[in-house]
């Protein structure tokens, strides 16, 4: 019996983008369409097998340790974008500034649609959703380069909304237009939730 089942929401990809220098700038440049591989992107700085242990997991592995690649993609949804704008004080944010691979629009509540979801496809590729991705300070030094007095408040008006990390399960090509199918676990939330240790 199939552990991943389709559900009836669909994705359709609104902007593409990829970055291509690890220089702390975060900004992505725009792509029509992307032949993406096991490695992610071509020519994106976050792609390949592996990467370097970052504050995501550092209550797992010391920093810099060599550990699977599951961000090589930042997907964020157009809907959640509004509303972190809205919250911002914005009429809109460009998606390059924040470091996007993915704009879809669709599915509600996407930063939190189950780890290990999938995305899937026309061309048959397979995008697996990593978690939920979290607000950082790095989007918001390029939205202050563009709008000056409000980078410092994307990291507070983002939070539960950042989209999430993603990695290509299966390659292909990927267009603006294309229709994602959202496929999610077949499985009960985890009833044991309390278990999880606060963290300062």
């Amino acid at each position: 019996m199939p552990a991943l089942k389709p559900t009836n929401y669909t994705a359709r990809i609104t902007w593409l983008g990829r970055v291509t220098h690890d220089d702390g700038t975060l900004r992505s440049e725009p792509l029509q369409a992307v032949d993406a591989t096991l490695d992610g992107f071509p020519g994106e700085a976050h792609g390949g097998a592996t990467r370097a242990a970052c504050v995501r997991v550092k209550t797992q592995y010391p920093q810099g340790t060599d550990i699977r690649n599951v961000r090589q993609l930042s997907i964020l949804s157009a809907e959640e974008m509004a509303d972190i704008a809205a919250k911002m004080g914005m009429e809109k944010i460009d998606p390059a500034w924040v470091g996007a691979s993915m704009i879809i629009e669709g599915i509600p509540d996407f930063s939190h649609v189950p780890p290990s979801s999938r995305l899937m496809a026309p061309s048959g590729a397979g995008i697996t959703i990593d978690m939920e991705n979290r607000p950082c300070v790095l989007p918001g030094r390029e939205i202050e380069k563009e709008a000056e007095g409000f980078g410092k408040r994307f990291k507070a008006a983002a939070a539960l909304k950042r989209g999430v990390t993603a990695w290509m399960e299966f390659g292909g090509r990927l267009a603006i237009g294309d229709e994602l199918v959202l496929h999610v676990p077949d499985q009960p939330l985890w009833a044991h939730h309390e278990a999880i240790v606060p963290q300062s």
